[in-house]
């Protein structure tokens, strides 16, 4: 199958019906290879003239697209598809969406670096945040102007002026992002799902590597939302004990929110309060309780005592973390960064009212974790795009600073893995003050290193 390649996007357009065996009949891994030959930096398969595909279908293809961004970094993905294809494509592959989907080409070529159109009025809209945030840091580096609507009733309504947005962007997904995982963060606690019969799988379902670096990184509430538990048995029961028993160190609490136990013994509910954790009936009698949050430590986080020290494995890829960074800030804040000095010490910054601060932590081939330091303006500049106008509003900028530094970490997962090193990442933490992140950064040693984006100063930090 042959690909049309238009403003550096190449596009194979198979008809009929997909499954294992008829897909890979109509595309070859040689296919895609030539057409990157073409000066194309993004090869998509159009589901236009698809009748039918089911998921060995499309892992026929995106097995390549695997193949292909490892060994020349491609964005690869699918395009030309309505509402039902799109969402059957997502309920596929849950949690394990590694490459891009844009409902027609016009959208894909505007993030293409080869599409010359440039200043483009884009209104977008996803449900999930990082994914509209990660899209419009895309389209503003292309050279677009990117309009985000904050709800589907905000998008609903701005579609419909006439003559506004050149293009408008809805049902489409980044592949490149960081992580996917079964969880979320609000207000610095992370919210786990969980459903069903909980029994001894939960504990091959739980990822509790992510679970381990989370705390590594400073989260210490834990929320399992369990509206949905039917009911569980003595497996699960220990798993969530020792679960609470080994956070002890990290001075983490773990909450169960909704479960009943009209079908659980109280006798479960007694050994799981013993080992800490706490149980409450609504979401928002924690979250919406800002003093209780403080109390359960989703605002403050004690000192673990055997830190690791840094190693010379992941200071040798402190470019690519670097590199993310100043990218990512440069062009948001449309300045330039200049490198002041790099030591190898514990953490220093001195306390300012002036700064606030985010980390985000990695584990895979390498692991430890980065902490960047904003001076308030540089923050709220950074997030402007994102929020859509200035602010003051302390818990809203940093709340869109997690999301960009979400992105960073994106940005260093993709850099790593084009040098052979395999990283998965966390969500990242905030911290209002510096008083915050000394609570979880004292005695740290790693590399700093002291950035200035016109004058302000910006710290950079990478430890374990």
């Amino acid at each position: 199958m042959r690909a049309v390649v238009k403003n550096g996007v190449g596009v194979f357009s198979p008809q009929g019906f997909l499954d294992g065996s008829s897909a890979s009949a109509l595309l070859s891994i040689e296919d895609i290879h030539a057409t990157t030959k073409l000066n194309a930096d993004m090869i998509l398969v159009s589901l236009k003239k698809v009748v039918f595909f089911n998921r060995n279908g499309l892992d026929t293809f995106v097995k390549m697209f695997a193949k292909v961004r490892e060994s020349n970094n491609t964005s690869v993905g699918f395009c030309d598809y309505n509402f039902k294809k799109y969402k059957a494509i997502l309920n596929f592959y849950h949690g394990e969406v590694n490459f891009s989907l844009f409902g027609s080409q016009e959208i894909a070529h505007l993030f293409s670096s080869s599409y010359k159109d440039k200043n483009q009025n884009v209104l977008l809209f996803n449900e999930d945040k990082s994914q509209r945030s990660a899209m419009a840091i895309e389209l503003h580096d292309g050279g677009h102007n990117p309009i985000i609507a904050q709800t589907q009733e905000e998008f609903d309504t701005k579609r419909n002026a006439e003559n506004v947005y050149d293009v408008v962007i809805e049902n489409s997904y980044l592949g490149q992002m960081g992580q996917n995982v079964s969880a979320r963060v609000t207000g610095n606690a992370i919210i786990y799902t969980v459903s069903s019969f909980l029994d001894a799988e939960i504990g091959n379902m739980f990822n509790i590597a992510y679970h381990n670096n989370s705390l590594n990184v400073g989260f210490r509430l834990f929320i399992f939302d369990a509206y949905k538990v039917i009911s569980m048995n003595v497996h699960a029961l220990n798993f969530f004990s020792k679960l609470s028993s080994s956070g002890a160190e990290y001075n983490a609490t773990i909450c169960f929110v909704g479960m009943t136990f009209d079908k659980i013994p109280n006798a479960f509910k007694e050994t799981m309060e013993d080992s800490g954790i706490m149980f409450f009936d609504q979401m928002e009698n924690i979250l919406g309780d800002k003093e209780l949050l403080n109390d359960l430590g989703a605002s403050s986080a004690a000192a673990v005592q055997n830190k690791r020290v840094i190693n010379k494995l992941t200071v040798t890829e402190l470019p690519s973390f670097i590199d993310a960074t100043v990218a990512t800030i440069e062009m948001m804040t449309n300045s330039t960064a200049i490198k002041e000095a790099v030591e190898v010490h514990a953490i220093k910054v001195e306390e300012d009212d002036d700064r606030i601060a985010s980390s985000i932590g990695f584990y895979g081939d390498i692991d430890g974790m980065v902490i960047l330091i904003f001076p308030k303006d540089i923050a709220k500049k950074a997030c402007q795009l994102l929020i859509g106008e200035e602010t003051d509003d302390l818990e809203l900028i940093l709340d869109t600073l997690a999301e960009l530094v979400n992105i960073v970490g994106g940005k260093v997962k993709s850099l790593l893995a084009g040098n052979k090193v395999n990283v998965n990442i966390t969500l990242p933490r905030t911290y209002p003050t510096i008083a915050s992140l000394q609570e979880i950064a004292q005695d740290r040693k790693g590399v700093q290193v002291d950035l200035s984006f016109d004058n302000d100063k910006f710290l950079f930090f990478l430890t374990r």
